[in-house]
């Protein structure tokens, strides 16, 4: 087939970033830090193809990220950056591209320019790194990292960016002769395989996320501050029928009744989801999964909320708190409120402080008081970036 095929690596689990978020799943500008890598190259004319390298566990953020985007479909990547990205290439195997860019999932801005730069390269070189020279002393550390042992010339010394650009068959064999090393970069593959590298001018806005402040750095590089609060509203209601146990808020509760639904009825937990699909005006939860979908018969209705959380990260906003009411006489609710509160943390990326469960009854009132059923009312807080 041939043309050129970039290849974004979103393997990283981003721990030196902390949170429960891998960095490239963050929000940036209403869209997820990775969107923005992919846009870049979706809607660059030398670009043919645009795969994604991640990992297994991501893929419900991965595909909230990429809403009504068209990349080819990801593939699974290793325990190592350089296992991903060998991973993807091989998974290029069909397409044959003359040529592959490798690009961090965490760069959310590789201009335009850049590109041009890196791609107009290959046809010169079997390989080119976009990179700026070294501007600031270089100090040599002790063991410690205490005290100074030495100043280090800088003359010579350029900091790599992504994109990476090689011929693809000549990257394909570096990766593959390179398998058991421990190489740090791309370019250092081909470098180890005899290739020789050109080097074209990078952009200091081309910047990889890798702590809280270079996410700040990219929110002002785009006047993207965290603004609105929004507030969402959830509402539902299941009857009683056959069976031995309930499940509220994502915990089994033994009863001598079952909650009827399609999926397995968690009025909790189908309250908060239509309250955080409220907050971002992005449906209900009967829209994003239909009850007349037999995929989602009998599902745990963690996979509903998930998802509705993945949606507010893609669009760039923060979860600020949630509050969720039970309305039932039967069964009790306080022996396993705090089980709750853990489990919608969990499934939410929250601290368990942000995370209310109340319970009440009607005084006999109405179908939950006559033990008909029950009820769920919640309330979500989201943060979204100002526009």
């Amino acid at each position: 087939m041939g043309g050129c095929a970039a290849l974004v690596l979103a393997g990283g689990g981003g721990r030196r970033f902390g949170g429960d978020t891998p960095k490239q799943y963050l929000g940036l500008g209403g869209r997820a830090v990775i969107r923005h890598s992919v846009d870049a190259f979706l809607g660059h004319a030398a670009v043919d193809a645009v795969r994604v390298v991640l990992r297994p566990s991501d893929r419900p953020l991965y595909d909230a990220a990429m809403a009504g985007a068209r990349p080819m479909a990801p593939v699974d990547g290793g325990g190592t950056r350089q296992e991903s990205a060998r991973l993807g290439l091989i998974s290029l195997a069909d397409m044959a591209p003359d040529t592959v860019l490798i690009h961090d999932g965490a760069r959310p801005f590789p201009g335009a320019a850049v590109i041009d730069r890196v791609v107009a390269a290959l046809a010169d070189y079997p390989a080119a790194i976009p990179a700026l020279p070294v501007a600031d002393t270089l100090k040599r550390g002790d063991a410690a990292g205490a005290t100074v042992a030495g100043t280090v010339e800088r003359a010579g010394l350029w900091r790599a960016q992504t994109p990476q650009g090689f011929r693809y068959g000549d990257i394909l064999d570096a990766h593959r002769r390179a398998e058991g090393k421990a190489l740090t970069d791309d370019a250092m593959i081909a470098e180890d395989a005899g290739l020789t590298v050109a080097m074209v001018a990078g952009a200091e806005d081309n910047l990889k996320i890798t702590t809280s402040d270079d996410l700040a750095r990219a929110r002002s590089i785009m006047n993207d501050p965290i603004g609105a609060t929004r507030i969402g509203f959830g509402v539902d209601v299941h009857a009683f029928g056959a069976g031995d146990h309930v499940t509220l808020c994502g915990v089994r509760i033994p009863h001598d009744r079952g909650l009827e639904g399609h999926s397995d009825a968690d009025a909790g937990l189908h309250a908060l989801t239509d309250a955080v699909l409220g907050a971002i005006g992005d449906g209900d939860i009967g829209s994003h999964f239909p009850p007349s979908d037999d995929r989602w018969r009998d599902a745990a209705s963690d996979i509903f909320l998930a998802h509705a959380v993945g949606l507010v990260r893609a669009a760039g906003g923060a979860i600020d708190n949630v509050d969720v009411t039970l309305i039932c006489e039967q069964p009790k609710i306080a022996p396993h409120r705090d089980a709750m509160r853990a489990r919608i943390a969990e499934i939410m990326g929250l601290a368990v402080e942000r995370v209310r469960v109340k319970a009440t009854t009607t005084e006999r009132l109405g179908f939950t008081g006559r033990g008909a059923g029950l009820a769920a009312n919640a309330v979500a807080a989201i943060r979204l970036p100002a526009r």
